[in-house]
């Protein structure tokens, strides 16, 4: 007992609180941090999991100079009301190509890390050109320009260059390629050829077939508009991990 009365020296002496604190939250740091410099990868593997295409890229590029992580997070968390509304709890592969992560607790309108096939390509296309034609309570501001503008991907190869310089695996092939990518992903007509060499390098990449969609999806077949990358970057989302390959009792202790 005689220990447990003597925080009344903490309690008085602020400069020998401030310091007990200090030790307390070091020693508590070192126990959780020190683990992790004996650990080659803190991420687990997921099949089915690659880096973004480089449509992909840019569309990421534009959701984030847009600013929609202000408003959409993309985390699912392991809570019965999300995972019953957006589907299986997020994993942390699910973000280990993000740089940066779109993880965060601020829903204006609903989280987009399952939002890939949930809806048409036409609904995001009038979504972003008009919201409240399809909800009326929307209160989002309308991005109908971005069915105008041309997508600009002439440093799509520096894009996918800095990535890999903080961790994304991509090949020396997948950049010198990245430009032909683009194209063949969602100008399928013309560059029909080149398809298959695109499936190719990201289904190895993933281990996984029929994680790269190929079409054009904003129905614009005359360009490459920015609204093609970032509905191509939204039906991505949450679609490269097949979940049914989860054991139901899994998802069950999830809740």
């Amino acid at each position: 007992m005689g220990l447990l009365n003597k925080h009344g020296v903490f309690e008085r002496h602020s400069l020998i609180l401030t310091i007990g604190i200090l030790i307390t939250v070091s020693i508590g740091g070192l126990i959780q941090m020190a683990p992790l410099f004996y650990m080659e990868n803190t991420i687990e593997k997921v099949e089915g999991m690659r880096p973004y295409t480089p449509l992909e890229v840019a569309g990421r590029n534009i959701y984030l100079r847009e600013g929609c992580y202000v408003c959409h997070s993309q985390m699912v968390r392991p809570l019965r009301d999300e995972v019953e509304r957006y589907g299986h709890y997020s994993l942390a592969a699910e973000s280990m190509y993000d740089h940066p992560f779109q993880w965060g607790s601020k829903r204006t309108g609903p989280d987009l890390a399952r939002v890939g096939g949930k809806y048409s390509d036409e609904w995001h296309v009038d979504h972003l050109i008009d919201p409240r034609a399809l909800v009326p309570e929307s209160i989002m501001p309308p991005y109908a320009f971005l069915a105008e503008k041309s997508l600009d991907f002439r440093n799509i190869q520096d894009d996918l260059k800095a990535l890999r310089a903080v961790g994304v695996p991509y090949t020396d092939e997948m950049i010198e390629n990245a430009s032909m990518d683009l194209r063949a992903q969602v100008d399928p007509d013309i560059y029909f050829d080149e398809q298959d060499a695109l499936v190719a390098r990201y289904t190895e990449a993933s281990g996984r077939e029929g994680t790269v969609q190929i079409r054009d999806f904003d129905q614009d077949p005359d360009r490459i508009t920015e609204m093609d990358a970032l509905v191509a970057y939204l039906q991505m989302t949450g679609t490269l991990v097949d979940f049914s390959t989860y054991e139901a009792e899994d998802l069950m202790n999830a809740r």
